[in-house]
């Protein structure tokens, strides 16, 4: 199993990785600046895009995303930047993968449900989900609907690129809600105590359930850090793409040599 990544821009590397329903190339205004300074590796994640048709869980995803990376840029180190369930996979990455990282942005981050029940309730869940998007095959109407929840109020229609969005199938996004989803993580609370590596945890500060995530990572991981966004939401990258520029770009510049 390959994954799919494309490059732009010039300088250190940067890993991004991207939301559900996403693909590589949707970083909008945001990875536009990026690539002013950085090396993007975009990478289609799973069931996503170019990587359509591979099927991985998260640490697998984590190993495989690791491979693509050092086939593109080599083996040196590379900063990781994951959005959502970009950012699932950016900390396996950091915990179950041998690539080098020199430093993790983690926007709308979670670490895992704690609770084993409340686990299994929401692995139910995306799976009732999959099951439901499979069986109707309307990529579209999915879209919309996933489009219209509360993650993404905050998120303005001209922002959300649905375009490029359905550049995914039904059946790509459906397993990747089966291996990769929230129900499909295990807790990575007590490795992160272990991670020696410069993260920061973003959230909009409108995002209440992800601020208490950013808040508890930057209080679990020896060199973390968190910082919201004044109104912002889930998406907030592509939602304040200026605001979410500045604060990774100073961040990044701050925290030590670029690898």
């Amino acid at each position: 199993m390959v994954l799919h990544a494309e490059l732009r821009g010039t300088g250190p590397p940067l890993v991004l990785l991207h939301g559900f329903t996403q693909t590589g190339r949707l970083w909008g205004p945001f990875g536009e600046r990026l690539a002013e300074s950085h090396t993007l590796v975009a990478v289609d994640l799973p069931g996503h895009a170019g990587s359509d048709s591979v099927r991985a869980d998260l640490p697998e995803t984590a190993v495989l995303v690791a491979e693509a990376v050092r086939a593109v840029v080599g083996a040196g180190p590379s900063d990781v930047l994951g959005y959502s369930l970009g950012a699932r996979v950016a900390l396996h990455v950091v915990t179950a993968s041998n690539l080098p990282v020199g430093r993790v942005v983690l926007i709308g981050a979670t670490a895992g449900i704690d609770d084993p029940a409340e686990r299994v309730r929401r692995r139910a869940a995306d799976g009732a989900l999959a099951d439901r998007l499979e069986a109707s095959d309307d990529l579209e109407g999915f879209m919309e609907e996933w489009l219209r929840g509360p993650l993404f109020e905050r998120l303005p229609s001209s922002a959300a690129d649905r375009t490029e969005r359905l550049r995914n199938s039904a059946t790509g996004l459906a397993a990747s809600l089966r291996s990769s989803g929230t129900g499909a993580q295990a807790p990575l609370w007590d490795e992160l105590r272990h991670v020696a590596t410069p993260v920061l945890a973003l959230a909009g500060a409108d995002d209440t359930r992800f601020v208490a995530h950013a808040l508890r990572m930057a209080r679990t991981a020896p060199q973390a850090v968190a910082s919201l966004v004044p109104g912002g939401g889930h998406a907030l990258h592509l939602a304040q793409p200026a605001q979410a520029w500045r604060i990774v770009e100073h961040w990044l510049a701050s925290s030590g040599s670029p690898p």
